[in-house]
Parts: structure tokens; C-alpha cells; sequence
């Protein structure tokens, strides 16, 4: 494939998009991942393949990947990992099509309802400086169904054109500098902790499966995120009910945590799954001394989370350019991570593509112009290892005292002699004269999310049997049945939470 120069609108970078490295990135993630792959000659060509394909469903070339696909299939001597590998991508061309729905002109139709005069050389223009998220299939223009919504995250010029009284863009209430972020950072301060003004929460999370999606009288069997108990950041985890009543805890050791869940599928009707618990949950500040901050050692703490683990952290071409502008002739750790930190805040936020559908996610919010929660901390880390700071994932929900929940990610990072201290790229910097506060998200955290995840991309306890609709993170929850996995299409979910009066 053709490296394409691509200009980042808004991402103050200019990258390369290579397909060169696919092979490599590929070969080495299904060694780690799938087990039984690689096996000399025969697996360095299904490798290839393999790489060829996903490259092609990466360019729109759907025709051309299935006819590769059915080919490679036929191949006597598959593995299990390599057919499960192939016939992936067939669901991840699915997957992409829910995404990509809009044509042009129910793009333009979708934009209309916020700006109603609209004029097609705006739209021409948005579109071409890279505005308006699209893929071609097969010649066939598809914009990312949020396109138009995220259009306004991306360009003051198309905010501005929206109509009088427009619904102002969101944000979650740790998005702004506001008290708690002080009280975390004083009580900390002045107990000498790391750890301070704790929160305990109440949450119910559910999973519902439409009815019909699974034949009456079938096993439909559930996934849904259950936090470990973490020392001095979330605590006191009490399961209080679920529906069905009969649950499996996994162990504290599991990455990603769930409480399992199976029910019979009736005829007619959804199957809901519940699960109800508390904690509590403390916000995290440090006050570091730049001075102080030396190379992080190699050991069995900071080993693990050090170099690449591809697909989604590898270290091309185009993101080694981007580090060295970035870093400069900087050697000090912790000025090193400051600069990362600020470089990928400056990249804008906006919703996200499915992540199952994107083959290299820190690549991909390099050269997209625009990145969500996880896309940013996955660059993030990708970043932070190639510069010697070990990094790694955290993701759960988000909540405020008023019902408020989304989604979020962030990550931790490795700070001789201080150890491991929260990152929290997203939410990134605030306006604010108090240098502290201003940088509050850069070593601290508030006591408002929950964690469910220590790790991307690792099995469930008990393991699921079929892919997984959400491949590198878990937080609206898994389901399946015998007879194959069930898409987000396919199921709705809900979460809650109440924060409980603090205790005298």
C-alpha cells in the first residue's frame, strides 16, 4: 500500500500513514494473542496475508478483502486462531458498516438540524480539510454516523453557524475546575497521602437483550464490568443483588473484572441481566518536584509496562517523528511526560468509532485529526513507553453527584522515586492561576470514576466462548449465546449511580 501524507486538521501534526508495517504489527499481535499461530514459513505467509487483508478492509476494499478472505479460508491446514483471525474481519467489515451509515446528503440533511442554512460549498469545504470523518467502501462515500455532531467539536467556524438556541456541546462535571478538585488536592496535601476525599457509591449497572435476538428456550450468557478492590483508590466493594440471583464473581486477579451472569431466552420478550453493588472510591494528588524525577527502573513493576504491544502501541515511523518534535533534546522524565501530555491534549476530542473496527488505535488518533478518551491515553502510553516512562490503561465510568455517567479511560505512569501516579490526558489541562489545579489531571484524579479495568484486551474469567463486541475494553458489558456473539445492535445497556451520604 501507498504511504499517504496526511495533514491532522487541528492536531498541530503533520504524519505519515503507512500499511508497511502491517505484516509485523500483525504477526507479532497474533503470537501473543492467539497462541498456535506462529509457526515458521507457513504462519509468516498466513501472517501476510493476514496483514494484506486488514489492510484492505482498513482502505474500504471490502470486495476485494472477502474474495481474499473465502481464498485464505479454503487453505487446508488452518489453526482455530487463524480462521477465528480471518473470519473477524468479515464481522469487523459488518461492524464498520454500522458505523458508517450516512450518505452525503443525510450527512448534510443531519448537519441542517443545527444549522439550517447550511450551504454546500461549507459542507465541500469541511469536508475536504478532513472535518467530516468518511471511509469509501468499494467506491461508495460513508460518513461515520457522529460525523455531523462531532463536526462541532472540530471547527469554531461550524460552532458558530449553529442555530440560536442550540443545545450547548456536553461536558461531565470533572470536565470543569471546580471544589472537589481543591478539596482532593488540600486533604491530600495536608495528610501527607496520596489518596483523600473518598466517595461511596451506590451502582447499578444492567444488560438487556432485545427480545427474539437469542431462540426461545437457548442460554444467553452475560458479562458485566465488577471493580477489583484496589488499595487506596477504590475500596470496600459490597455486592448487594443481581438478576438472575445465581452469579459468578471473577477473582481480584482478573484485568478486567466481570460478574457472569446466564438466563434462558423466552419468546417474545428481552433478557435483562442486573448486577447491583458499593464502594468506595478516593481521588489521588501528589505534588511532584521536577527535580527529583530520575529514569524509571526496569523491575517487575514498571517491566510489564515498558516497549510495544501491538496492534494498538507500536512504535512507526510516523509517531517516532512525532515524539522527537515533541521531546525535543528533553531528558528529564518528568518534563518528558509534561510535553507528551500537553502535545495529545492539544489533539481534540470527539466521539468514537467502535474500537473493534480500528486496527491500530494509537495510529489512528495520531493522524485522525481528533480522538476520544481511549484513542488519546492509548497514544499517550504508546508515547510514554517509547521515551522509557513505563504506562499503563485504566478505564471504567465516570459519575457525578447529580446521576451524571459516561464512559472514560486514563493511565497511569511510572515517576521515579514517586512510583505510579494517575494521568488523565482527556480531561488535560485547566484555565486556572493555580499552577497545581491547573495540572491537577497530570499525576491526580477525582474521587468520581470507578474502575473496572487495570489492562486492555484481557480474557474474561469465565472466558467468553465467541469474539468479543467491545475487543479492548469492558464497560457496557458481553453477551453470547451458542450461537455466536451479540453486537451492540442487538442489546441496549444502562448504568446508574447514587453517591451515599458520607458517614459522621
Amino acid at each position: 500500500m501507498t504511504d499517504l501524507l496526511f495533514i491532522a486538521p487541528r492536531a498541530r501534526a503533520i504524519v505519515f500513514f503507512a500499511g508497511s508495517w502491517r505484516a509485523a504489527v500483525l504477526a507479532a499481535a497474533l503470537a501473543v494473542a492467539a497462541p498456535g499461530w506462529a509457526h515458521g514459513a507457513a504462519a509468516d505467509d498466513a501472517g501476510e496475508r493476514l496483514a494484506a487483508i486488514v489492510a484492505l478492509v482498513d482502505t474500504g476494499h471490502f470486495e476485494g478483502a472477502r474474495a481474499r478472505i473465502g481464498e485464505a479460508l479454503a487453505r487446508p491446514g488452518l489453526t482455530a486462531p487463524q480462521r477465528q483471525a480471518l473470519e473477524f474481519e468479515r464481522e469487523r467489515m459488518r461492524r464498520i458498516r454500522l458505523d458508517f451509515t450516512l450518505d452525503e446528503a443525510q450527512a448534510q440533511a443531519k448537519l441542517r438540524e443545527q444549522i439550517p442554512d447550511l450551504r454546500a460549498d461549507e459542507f465541500a469545504a469541511w469536508d475536504r480539510a478532513g472535518l467530516l470523518e468518511h471511509l469509501i467502501i468499494d467506491g461508495d462515500k460513508r460518513y461515520f454516523q457522529r460525523a455531523p455532531s462531532n463536526l462541532f467539536r472540530l471547527s469554531e467556524q461550524a460552532l458558530a453557524r449553529r442555530k440560536p438556541g442550540a443545545k450547548p456541546l456536553s461536558h461531565g462535571p470533572m470536565e470543569v475546575l471546580n471544589a472537589h478538585h481543591a478539596e482532593v488536592r488540600d486533604a491530600a496535601l495536608r495528610s501527607g497521602l496520596a489518596h483523600a476525599a473518598p466517595r461511596r457509591v451506590r451502582v447499578t449497572q444492567s444488560l438487556t437483550v432485545d427480545a427474539d435476538a437469542v431462540p426461545a428456550g437457548k442460554t444467553v450468557r452475560a458479562w458485566l464490568p465488577y471493580p477489583r478492590a484496589l488499595p487506596r483508590q477504590q475500596e470496600g466493594i459490597r455486592y448487594l443483588a443481581s438478576t438472575p440471583g445465581r452469579h459468578r464473581l471473577a477473582p481480584e486477579s482478573a484485568l478486567q473484572r466481570t460478574v457472569y451472569l446466564q438466563q434462558t431466552a423466552k419468546a417474545g420478550q428481552p433478557t435483562k441481566f442486573q448486577v447491583q453493588y458499593e464502594l468506595t472510591v478516593y481521588g489521588q494528588y501528589r505534588a511532584i518536584d521536577p527535580e527529583r524525577v530520575v529514569p524509571a527502573p526496569v523491575n517487575q513493576d514498571t517491566r510489564p509496562y515498558l516497549g510495544e504491544r501491538a496492534p494498538h502501541m507500536v512504535y512507526t515511523d510516523a509517531l517516532r517523528k512525532f515524539s522527537r518534535e515533541v521531546v525535543g533534546e528533553e531528558t528529564n522524565p518528568y518534563r518528558i511526560a509534561r510535553k507528551l501530555y500537553a502535545a495529545v491534549d492539544r489533539i481534540p476530542w470527539a466521539g468514537a468509532r467502535e474500537y473493534s473496527t480500528i486496527s491500530n488505535i494509537s495510529d489512528y488518533a495520531l493522524h485522525a485529526g481528533h480522538a476520544d478518551c481511549g484513542q488519546q491515553t492509548l497514544l499517550l502510553m504508546t508515547l510514554l513507553r517509547l521515551n522509557g516512562i513505563p504506562a499503563r490503561w485504566q478505564s471504567g465510568w465516570v459519575y457525578g453527584d447529580d446521576g451524571y455517567t459516561n464512559m472514560h479511560d486514563w493511565a497511569w505512569m511510572y515517576l521515579a522515586p514517586y512510583g505510579w501516579m494517575p494521568v488523565d490526558v482527556t480531561t488535560g489541562r485547566f484555565d486556572s492561576s493555580d499552577a497545581q489545579l491547573a495540572d491537577f489531571y497530570f499525576g491526580g484524579f477525582d474521587a468520581y470514576r470507578i474502575a473496572y479495568n487495570d489492562d486492555y484486551g484481557r480474557d474474561f474469567v469465565p472466558a467468553k466462548t465467541h469474539e468479543r463486541s467491545e475487543t479492548v475494553d469492558s464497560q457496557r458489558g458481553e453477551v453470547e449465546w451458542e450461537g455466536g456473539n451479540l453486537y451492540f445492535d442487538q442489546w441496549d445497556y444502562d448504568y446508574e449511580t447514587q453517591v451515599l451520604p458520607a458517614k459522621a
